[in-house]
Order: structure tokens, then sequence, then C-alpha cells
């Protein structure tokens, strides 16, 4: 036995009408298992055909039924045929009296014009639904248990044929001058034949030995298949459906066969074979019995019927719910795709062939007939599929499918399945989620954005949606963002400032803004965001005053990125001294970049109260322009000595433009001794100049490097004199003599027996430096005499040279002479 491959579930039937509360016995075993495993999407929906199909049913019982895709066509078992549409509506009424008892099977042809009956009354009524010229009613001895039309019955050179079953397979057929009707006898003595199906050239018929297939184009059979089961027929009939023109689905009790016509290979055909023969291209056997079969595109739609495991309740029969499954075919096994349990009106007391499955492939439609009730499936379209991942909170899902669908779908939009998400959201407190999504589900939708704003209000939960409130397209009515500022401005006053800066100040009533602001000034404990926030709306009204004042006193550095955004430079000049305080930096360079508007003098000026600032401003000037500023270079000598003095040389020697004696002055009144000489030196006073260094810094090197700058002899003779008396400074002169002071001056005025260190060392190095320049000297006297000698021999050679005269030039000559 085959075992089927799948997944193994129990959808219980969701329209209304179709579910039952009187389980299987097996039920609540199959909830627990559901409960445990993920919910799988059916495949299929259904519906009860009700309309005047209920009253018909309420008085009578199905017998079978015929569908078309322009009509229905039910028997029932007071031999009555009532023809439908496909929800339940009698069409004009039309209700055939065809049989004196239960209508066996029913025939319609491929055009929907004529539609044949037969039934165990032994009548076979073939009626036209739009013409009775080929009306026909033929009355056999014995019952008629099946009946089939030609497929192209309606055409008026096909013969008028059709097929039916009893004990003999008959052909019926109108045929010669005045169409007489003609019987063909195409099989017997099988006993009973109960169903017969007609698909294009192929006649295929099942009696109690197997089904058969005949050839209508070579007047012969082609197959027999035969039966595989000891099952009784009359308890479970084998239902034919032809898929196509040479596909032909059997299910037969618990076995399902596919057969494809195929052509023999004409190298290979003997007398008397047949031209086609049928391959079986899948077999398999089920748990369960085949009460329908039908095709769905490369699958099967498959009514079941559990096989016998049947309990006595009371006395009768208690039978299990039937069932629609969609079985994928392979060779020997199949796979289940879905499977339905069908709460059928009734269905505790009825038997495997009181059921019975017809099928509109073009349309996906599948009928389910039990006695008291109608049943339509159909494949779940994309309404079907969004409808039902919304009910399983799969909104994501939904939204997508929606989007990919578009066009496919009738009853869901994008926009409607995106509301009921941020529904499910927000009813679950995903306030965040929910507030993010607004953005891709609304888009550019105005009146949907302020209604979902509108509901996170009423929640109080506006925080997670503000972030994602659009500014424009679409722009909002004023009333939402004044009711969102006012939101914040009492529950969260950072929020509040944010989204003031944030938010073009158009999008709502400054003035009311403000007011409210200043309405809860006065009881907040911390109002230093509600001020910045009101210097923000101040900004916005450009009463850039008001809003400057606020900053500067909150210290805020905004105050910067308020004045350079709306240029309020000419505003600041009464201020600078809180712009200091709250970053000196980036006053300074504002104003040095800004120097047209916010003039020099009238900062220092300001500056003046706050001798400190002035440095760091004056500092960073002269640093930028050195020139420019002469007139301050005498408060920046005082500034540098007492806030930064190892700028203050430096800017000494790089200045010409401050008083030298004030500036001398204030050195000497801080005893800075460099400054103090490098002063004296450039006043000229080089003599206290290199007292100074030599008793105060006692730096010989730096006296001797003085000397050197000043070249004045005088002066070095100062310091030999000052150094006579000091070892360290002779050594120190020794070294440093040659081209600046005569050596012997100062080694003739050493003491005798004063130890002076190194003085080997610098004698030798004195006497080296001597040969050195004496070697230079003859060295360069050689040069210039080999110069000389060269330069007075190229011109005697010069002037021994000839000269070309012309014959003109000696006549002017001469006339000169």
């Amino acid at each position: 036995m085959a075992k089927a491959e799948g997944w193994e579930r129990d959808n219980k039937l969701e329209m209304e009408g179709l579910h039952d509360n009187s389980d299987d016995e097996d039920d609540d075993d199959d909830d627990e298992s559901e409960d445990s495993e993920e919910e799988i999407e059916p495949k299929l929906k259904y519906e009860r055909l009700a309309n005047d199909l209920s009253s018909i049913l309420s008085k009578d019982a199905a017998s079978c039924i015929a569908v078309h895709p322009k009509f229905l066509a039910l028997g029932t078992h007071w031999g009555m045929i009532h023809i439908l549409d496909h929800i339940g509506n009698n069409i004009r009424d039309k209700e055939i009296m065809a049989h004196t008892t239960t209508v066996n099977q029913i025939s319609i042809d491929q055009n929907g014009d004529y539609m044949a009956s037969c039934s165990d009354d032994g009548r076979v009524i073939i009626t036209g639904l739009y013409a009775t010229e080929n009306n026909q009613v033929v009355t056999f001895d014995r019952p008629v248990k099946a009946i089939s039309l030609d497929p192209l019955y309606y055409m008026s050179n096909s013969g008028r044929q059709y097929v039916t079953g009893d004990d003999k397979l008959i052909l019926n057929e109108r045929s010669g001058f005045l169409g007489r009707h003609k019987m063909t006898v195409l099989h017997q003595g099988e006993g009973p034949i109960r169903n017969i199906k007609w698909g294009g050239k192929f006649i295929a018929w099942a009696n109690n030995n197997g089904v058969k297939v005949y050839d209508m184009s070579t007047k012969s059979k082609i197959t027999k298949i035969d039966k595989d089961h000891d099952l009784r027929p009359e308890l479970c009939v084998c239902q034919l459906v032809w898929r196509d023109d040479k596909t032909l689905l059997i299910g037969w009790g618990d076995r399902v066969k596919i057969c494809v016509v195929k052509e023999q290979n004409r190298s290979e055909l003997k007398d008397r074979m047949p031209t086609r023969y049928v391959e079986i291209t899948a077999m398999f056997t089920t748990d369960f019995y085949v009460c329908g079969i039908a095709p769905l595109a490369t699958n099967l739609v498959v009514l079941s019927y559990d096989k016998p495991d049947e309990k006595q309740e009371k006395g009768r029969l208690s039978a299990n719910r039937p069932h629609l499954q969609i079985l994928e075919p392979h060779m020997k096994h199949f796979e289940e795709i879905s499977n339905d349990a069908l709460s059928i009106r009734g269905f505790e007391e009825y038997r495997c062939n009181d059921y019975h499955l017809e099928c509109i492939p073009e349309e996906n439609l599948f009928f389910i007939v039990s006695p008291k009730d109608v049943v339509v499936a159909r494949l779940r379209d994309q309404d079907d599929h969004i409808t039902w991942l919304m009910e399983h909170d799969r909104y994501e899902e939904a939204m997508a499918a929606a989007s990919e669908h578009s066009k496919e779908l009738k009853t869901h939009t994008y926009l409607a399945i995106g509301k009921a998400y941020l529904n499910y959201l927000l009813e679950g407190g995903y306030y965040d989620d929910a507030g993010h999504l607004c953005v891709k589900i609304l888009g550019k939708k105005k009146d949907s954005w302020e209604e979902e704003i509108y509901k996170f209000a009423k929640i109080h939960q506006l925080k997670a949606i503000a972030p994602y409130i659009p500014r424009s397209e679409p722009r909002l009515e004023r009333a939402i963002y004044e009711m969102v500022l006012n939101e914040f401005l009492i529950t969260d006053c950072e929020r509040f400032y944010q989204l003031v800066k944030e938010w073009p100040s158009d999008l709502y009533d400054n003035e009311s803004i403000i007011n409210a602001i200043l309405g809860r000034l006065d009881r907040e404990k911390k109002p230093e965001l509600l001020l910045q926030s009101l210097g923000q709306l101040y900004a916005h009204q450009k009463a850039y005053d008001k809003a400057l004042d606020i900053y500067l006193r909150l210290k805020h550095e905004d105050v910067f990125q308020l004045i350079h955004t709306h240029l309020l430079y000419d505003k600041i000049s009464d201020k600078i001294i809180q712009l200091m305080d709250l970053d000196q930096e980036r006053t300074v360079k504002m104003l040095l970049d800004n120097n047209d508007t916010v003039p020099i003098s009238k900062v220092v000026q300001q500056l003046n109260k706050s001798q400190r600032y002035l440095y760091v401003y004056l500092d960073c000037l002269v640093q930028r322009d050195l020139q420019g500023t002469q007139e301050y270079h005498g408060q920046l000598v005082k500034l540098y000595a007492e806030f930064d003095r190892p700028k203050l040389l430096p800017f000494l020697r790089r200045s010409e433009f401050y008083p030298l004696q004030t500036a001398w002055e204030e050195c000497q009144v801080r005893d800075y001794v460099k400054e103090q000489v490098f002063l004296l030196g450039r006043m000229g006073n080089l003599t206290q100049a290199l007292k100074l260094i030599m008793e105060r810094l006692q730096d010989v090197e730096h006296a001797i490097q003085f000397c050197m700058e000043q070249a004045d002899q005088e002066l070095w003779g100062n310091l030999v004199d000052y150094a006579m008396d000091k070892p360290n400074f002779i050594t120190a002169l020794l070294r440093n003599v040659g081209a600046h002071i005569d050596p012997i001056i100062v080694i003739s005025r050493i003491q005798k027996g004063m130890e002076i260190p190194g003085l080997r060392d610098s004698l030798v190095k004195i006497l080296q430096d001597y040969n050195l320049q004496l070697s230079l000297r003859d060295g360069c006297r050689k040069i210039l005499v080999s110069d000389s000698f060269n330069l007075m021999d190229r011109l005697v050679r010069t002037q021994k040279r000839g000269v070309f005269v012309d014959g003109m030039s000696a006549m002017a000559a001469n006339l000169l002479d």
C-alpha cells in the first residue's frame, strides 16, 4: 500500500454553515496535534449553496449533479432535474420532471446546449436547453445506470451521439436521411455499467470487472484496466474523469490511477492491433475510499470517505465527515498537499456512494454533493490568502502580498491592510513599531496620517509617531502639529525642544506655542529646556534680540548657531563678554571672521572690562594681522607680560610698534631680565644690557652672542673686563675670540697663577684657528695673484688682436681726419 506523504492536518470548514460542532472521535487528538504544529494555510475555500437550492433539498434529496461553466444540473431521488446557476438560484424556473424515480446520471455537452439524463425507470431523456427540435425520450426495458453525451452533440453534423450503460454499453445516434435512431452495442457481458465518461475521441466506462476505453475514431476498444480490489461496486462506484482529451483519472475504492492514451509505434503494429494504447503513469493506494476525483493542474482533488471504522450509536451507522484533499501524484505514492474535513449536513448517516464530486476545470470550481447539501469549493485567491494572513496576525506578509498582487485584489487594499496592522500593533502595545511603519503604510495620504495621529494621541503615545510625522508631501493641518507640540510641552520638554528645532516654523502658529510656554515657565522647577524652546521660537519670529538674551542667559552653545544662521553679528557688540564667558575660542573666531560687521575698536572697548578676554582676542588678532593692529601693540606688551610671558619676547622681537620705554618699564616692574636686555639693546643702552646679562643672568654665552649682534668693540672690552676675575667666563671668551677680538688681549690680561678650566684646549683651539686663518689668507693671496695674471694676459691678447676695417670705414676715418 502506498503511503501518503505530506502534512497531516484536518482543517474544519470556516464558512458559515459549514462548521459542524459534531466532531469525530479523533478530533480531540487532532486538536492537540494542531496546537503543537504551525497552522498551515488551506488551499481551498468553501461555500454552501443556498437560495432556491435550499428549498429544493428541504423537500427532495440530491442523487447526482452535472456542471458546466454556464449552469448546474441537479438530479434528485424523485426524478426531478433542476437547472441552477452557480450560487443555487433557479434559472428561469427551469424544473424538468424527467423521471419517475432516482436520476442516476446527468451529462451535458461541451457547449452547454443539451443535457441527457437516465434513471432506474429505464428512460433516457435528451433535453435542449435553448431549442426543442432535438429533444429525445428513449425508453429501455431495464434500468439505465449511466449516460454520457458526445461533447460535440450540439453540432448538427455530429450524429447526435450519446452512450448509455446498463448491462450493455450502447452507442445511440441518429443516422440516415431521415435521422432514425440507431443503437450499437459496444460492449456487454461483464455486468452492470455504472459510470461512463466521454472525452474527445474516447469513451471510458466501468463495470464489475474494471475500466475500459473505446476509441471512437477507430471504432475499437484500446485497453482494459482490471479492477484490483474486492469492494462491491454498488457500495463504491468507480469515479472517472477526463483531465484532457487523452488523460483519464480513475478513483475506485482505495485505488487511484492516472492513465494516458498514447499512439502505438507504427513499426511495431501487427494486424488488427489498435493504433493507440493506454499507459498508467501513476498508481497508488490510499487509506480512504474515493467518492470523487477531479483535476487541479498537475494535482488531484479527491473527495474521500473514511474506510469502515464504524460504530453503532443507538442502532444506526455513524460515519465520519468526508474530506476534500489535494494530492500530488507520483508513480507509486502521493503527497498530501491539503486535507479539509467537510461538515456536510447529515454526514453521520451517509455512505460512500451518497457523495459526488464534479468540477469546472476552467474556473477551478469543485461541487461536492450529498443528499441534503451542495458545497462549492474553489481555490483561494489573493484576497483569501491575505485574509488568512491577517487572521493569523501575519500582517507583514499580507502587506507584501498586497503590494505584489495589487491588480488581482478585489476586497483588500494595501492601505487597509496597513491600517489593520497599525491597529494590531497599537492594541499589543508596540507603539514604536507602529510609528515607524506609518511612513511605509500611509505614504503621502494626508487624511490617513491625520486619522492615525489622532489614534496615537488618544492613547497618549504621540512620542512614538512624532519622529515620522511628515512636514511636506503631505503637509498636515496646523492643528495636528500644534497638538503634538502641546502634548510634549506637558509631558516631555526635551522632545518638545527637539521638535521645535527640527520642524519648520510655518507648520504651526508660533505665537500660540510661545504663549503656552510662557504659561508654563513659572510652574517649571527646571525651565532651561523651555527657555531654549522659547529662544528658538523667538528666532522663528525674527525677534532675535529676545532669542539672544535667552540663549546667553542660559549660556547655551546654540547661540553661536543662531548668530551664524541669522547673521546677527551686528547685534552682539554689547554681548561680547557674555559670549566669551560661554566659549572664548568660538567667540574670538566669530569676531575675527566678521571684523567688518563687528569693528575691532568696539570689541576692544567691550573687552577692556576683562583683561584676560582682551588678551585672548588681541593675541589671536595679532597672529592673523601684525601690521593692521599696530595701535594695540602697546596693550599687547602689557597683556603678554601679565598672561603669557613666553610669547612676550618673540612679540618684542617681531613688532616695532610699541613704546620702548613703556615696555621696558613694564618688564622692569615684573623683573623680566631677558626682555629688559632686548629692550635696552633696542634702546641703545648696550652697557646696561650687558651688565644685566653678566650680573643677573650670569650667562656668558648670552653675553658673547649679544656682543656679536651689536658688533661694538667697546662692548667687547667691557665684557673682557668683567670676565677677568671669572675663570669660566675666560674659558668661554677664549673659545669664541678670533674674528671678533684679538686673543692676545685676553691672554695678556689673565692674572698669573689663575687656574683656568680647559686652558690648554682653548689655547690649542686658538692656535688651530690662527693656522687656519693663515692658510686661508695664503690660499686667497695665491688665488688673487693667479687671477690677476690671467686677467692681464687676456687684456694683452685682446689689445694685440687685429681689427677688421672695410673701405667705407676707412674713407670715413680719412674724412674725419
